[in-house]
């Protein structure tokens, strides 16, 4: 796959799908999130829906830069120190993972895409479109929060989860059980579970890539950068479209809410059975809602 150049050195991992004339769509992935995890069902209803898909590796996962010499996260002391209203130092911020989705859009020579972030993706793309306001034709926020305080907190197997560390054992068969454990907490209640597909994926992924120390940086970046894109949601002039899981047990509906009542003009899609993931039989669906929006854009 090729690899486009970005800030601190870094380099970019990304693949594009669809027509290559199509209107360009910018997937920004949460945390730890690598190209193959986004969900090939979505992906092929966006490509069969015209767009050129552009997907990448966030910089500190996959194949794109890692940063080594930071050394695990310490999570627990992070999230002590974002409570006591302290400084959370980090190696990078959302605002870079931000800037290398734009960059990446420069290397391809793309002067405008639809931004569309999942979860932690979500918060990037926030960023994006505000930072970034000439390249965002329009946003897509899927599963995320618009990190204001005082939001409903995550569950508390949801909360417990997301601190813990990954797969410790460091095994394939760790990686395969702890997404089963995963979906298991953030799933979707209302429609069935694929195992063999949860295994045959995570086992993909960790012959790609293990890294559970980047993902725990992203999550660094994130507490380090959580208040600082509130102030400038309301400067969002992209047509923005927030969708959610009305049973997500990681990001509560109310968090995507407040997103949508802050971004003037913002419209909101909630899917009844919906946890922390993209069900396939909800991919059509997305997509249909994410072309709406671009049609939005003129």
């Amino acid at each position: 796959m090729p690899r486009a150049p970005s800030t601190q050195g870094v380099e970019i991992e990304y693949v594009t799908y669809g027509p290559d004339d199509g209107p360009a769509l910018l997937l920004v992935g949460g945390l730890g999130v690598q190209i193959p995890s986004w969900s090939e069902r979505l992906i092929q209803e966006l490509a069969g829906r015209g767009f050129r898909v552009i997907a990448y590796d966030n910089r500190d996962c996959g194949l794109s830069t890692y940063f080594d010499s930071w050394g695990r996260a310490d999570i627990g002391t992070a999230f002590k120190q974002a409570r006591a209203k302290e400084e959370v130092k980090a190696p990078y911020k959302l605002e870079d993972m931000a800037d290398d989705g734009a960059a990446v859009l420069d290397h391809l020579g793309i002067k405008q895409a639809h931004i569309v972030g999942s979860s932690n993706g979500g918060a990037i793309a926030q960023i994006f479109a505000y930072r970034h306001r000439e390249k965002t034709a329009t946003l897509v926020s899927i599963m995320a929060t618009s990190g204001r305080r005082g939001l409903p907190r995550p569950s508390d197997k949801a909360n417990e989860w997301l601190g813990r560390p990954k797969n410790p054992s460091g095994t394939r068969e760790g990686a395969i059980q702890e997404a089963l454990e995963a979906n298991d907490i953030l799933g979707s209640p209302g429609y069935p579970r694929n195992d063999a597909a949860l295994k045959a994926k995570a086992g993909m992924l960790y012959d790609r890539a293990f890294y559970p120390d980047g993902a725990s940086r992203h999550l660094l970046a994130s507490i380090a950068s959580a208040d600082g894109r509130v102030p400038h949601l309301s400067s969002i002039t992209a047509p923005t479209l927030v969708i959610h899981g009305k049973d997500d047990p990681l990001v509560p509906v109310a968090s995507g809410q407040d997103l949508a009542d802050t971004v003037a003009g913002a419209d909101i899609l909630v899917i009844a059975g919906m946890g922390h993931e993209y069900p396939d039989a909800v991919c059509g669906r997305i997509a249909s809602a994410i072309a709406s929006n671009a049609a939005r854009a003129g």
